[in-house]
C-alpha cells in the first residue's frame, strides 16, 4: 500500500498521513502506530506537562515520530523544545502562536519543521521562518482552530507557496476521515493530509471509552466551537483561538453566561479536571471535529490509514477516468 506525493517522497513516507499531535490523546503509541503504518505520528506536547512528555517519548525509538507543541504554551517552558530535540524527532510541529522564536532551533537540530496555521497570514509567516511543510487547518478540525473553512484555506495556500516558495509542502487538516477527504486534499492542492479526529478514534489513542462513545454516537451536527472549556480550565488561550468539541451538559449549563463561569472558574476548574480524569463526556470536553459524523467505530491506527489510502486511490483514479 502506498500513495506517493511530494509529502511521501520527501518525508521517505509509504502514506501522506501525518497525525495531529493531540494534547495527551496522542502519546508514544498512537504515533508508532501512524508511523509503522507509513505516515508520520507526533506525540501531543499540549500543554507542556514533562512527566508526561518523557514517558511517551520513552514508548518510540528515535527518530521513528515527531512532536507537536502548542506554541504560546512551549514559550513558558521553552526547555521541553530541547527535551524532545534530544530524541531526535522526524519533525517538530509548532501550532497557535508565531513559530519564529523556535524555528531556527528546530531547524538546526535537523528535525523538519512543521507549523499548522488558520489564516493565509499565518502561512506567510511559517514560509518566512523556514516551515518545511505547511499545515493548512479549517474550522472543520477537532479542537483549537479559527474560521476558515479547509475547502478554501488549502487551495489559497497552495496558490501561496507555489508564488513564494515552490519547495515548501502543504498539508490540509480539518474534516478529513476517509478517503475521501484525503482525495479532496490532493485535488485541492496539499501534498498530504494531518489528521486528527480519526485516528483520535482508534484503538491506540489515549482517550476514554466513554468519551469515543460519546463521539461514536454523535454526527457533525452535534459540534460546537467554543472558549468555555478553557475559561474552565483557567487556560489562557488568545482570543483568536476556539475550540470544536461536542455539545454536551458542561455546554449547555455554561453557554451565554461566560461573566458567571469566571466568576466561579476556580472551583469550576476543579471539577472539569476530575470530569476529565473520569473521562466523562457529560462535565469535561469531547474534543473532536465536525468529521465525528463520519466515524463508526475505533479500530486500530493499521486499519484506519489502509482504508483512507484504499479509499483515496479508488477516488482519484474514478476522478481520472
Amino acid at each position: 500500500m502506498a500513495l506517493a506525493t511530494r509529502l511521501t517522497r520527501r518525508l521517505n513516507l509509504k502514506v501522506p498521513v501525518i497525525s495531529a499531535p493531540m494534547a495527551f490523546a496522542a502519546g508514544g503509541r498512537l504515533a508508532a502506530a501512524v508511523s509503522e503504518a507509513g505516515g508520520l505520528g507526533l506525540i501531543g506536547g499540549g500543554y507542556g506537562d514533562e512527566g508526561w512528555l518523557r514517558q511517551e517519548l520513552a514508548k518510540v525509538p528515535r527518530g521513528a515520530v515527531g512532536c507537536g507543541f502548542i506554541t504560546w504554551s512551549l514559550a513558558k517552558q521553552p526547555h521541553l523544545l530541547d527535551l524532545v530535540l534530544e530524541h531526535e524527532p522526524k519533525a517538530v510541529c509548532l501550532s497557535f502562536g508565531d513559530p519564529e522564536p523556535f524555528a531556527k532551533l528546530v531547524k538546526a537540530s535537523g528535525a523538519l519543521l512543521l507549523c499548522q496555521v488558520q489564516t493565509r497570514r499565518d502561512a506567510d509567516r511559517a514560509i518566512d521562518v523556514g516551515a518545511d511543510v505547511v499545515i493548512a487547518q479549517g474550522s472543520e478540525a477537532g479542537g483549537h482552530g479559527q474560521s476558515r473553512a479547509t475547502l478554501t484555506l488549502v487551495p489559497e495556500v497552495a496558490d501561496l507557496i507555489a508564488a513564494k516558495s515552490p519547495d515548501t509542502l502543504l498539508c490540509a487538516a480539518g474534516g478529513i476521515g476517509d478517503g475521501r477527504g484525503l482525495a479532496a486534499a490532493l485535488i485541492l492542492g496539499a501534498d498530504g493530509v494531518l489528521v486528527g479526529s480519526r485516528l483520535w478514534a482508534s484503538a491506540e489513542a489515549n482517550v476514554s471509552p466513554r468519551m469515543h462513545s460519546a463521539a461514536l454516537a454523535a454526527t457533525g451536527d452535534d459540534t460546537v466551537r467554543s472558549q468555555l472549556m478553557d475559561m474552565a480550565r483557567r487556560l489562557d488561550w488568545p482570543k483568536r483561538y476556539t475550540a470544536r468539541v461536542l455539545r454536551n451538559a458542561f455546554i449547555a449549563r455554561w453557554e451565554g453566561r461566560e461573566a458567571e463561569l469566571m466568576a466561579v472558574a476556580e472551583a469550576e476548574a476543579e471539577k472539569y479536571r476530575s470530569a476529565w480524569a473520569d473521562g466523562d463526556p457529560d462535565n469535561s470536553n469531547t474534543f473532536v471535529g465536525e468529521v465525528a459524523g463520519l466515524i463508526y467505530e475505533t479500530p486500530p491506527v493499521a486499519d484506519i490509514i489502509r482504508d483512507m489510502v484504499k479509499g483515496a486511490e479508488a477516488r482519484l483514479s474514478a476522478f481520472a477516468d
